[in-house]
């Protein structure tokens, strides 16, 4: 099984940019579509974005498209999320994890790292 260890979160006031890392142990990376979704307090475990195992397709969720980027360096073993513009309801835990596929439905995902809080001040 793959290991995921998300950083990079932290305190941002509204408007500003975090970028969030995920990486991987115990195997290549590159075996796994990843994603990220999100917990925020009171609501259910949201679909962020996906990327699949060569780079080449991408999904995101309609409250994040046009703001996040979601990237993968195989080589360093390395998922990123780049977050622009944050908005205060982009306050929630953030979670990596893989699967087989770029899905969107948590279900499908079987490895999940431990998750790094944002926060964005209004």
């Amino acid at each position: 099984q793959v290991q995921l260890v998300e950083s990079g979160g932290g305190l941002v006031q509204a408007g500003g940019s975090l970028r969030l890392s995920c990486v991987a142990s115990g195997r290549a990376l590159g075996n796994y579509a990843l994603g990220w979704f999100r917990l925020a307090p009171g609501k259910g475990r949201e679909f962020v974005a996906v990327i699949d195992r060569r780079n080449t397709m991408t999904y995101y969720a309609d409250s994040v498209k046009g703001r996040f980027t979601i990237s993968r360096d195989n080589a360093k073993n390395t998922m990123y999320l780049h977050m622009d513009s944050l908005k205060p309801e982009d306050t929630a835990v953030y979670y990596c994890a893989s699967t087989t596929a770029a899905y969107r439905d948590y279900d499908q995902y079987n490895n999940w790292g431990r998750g790094t809080q944002v926060t964005v001040s209004s």
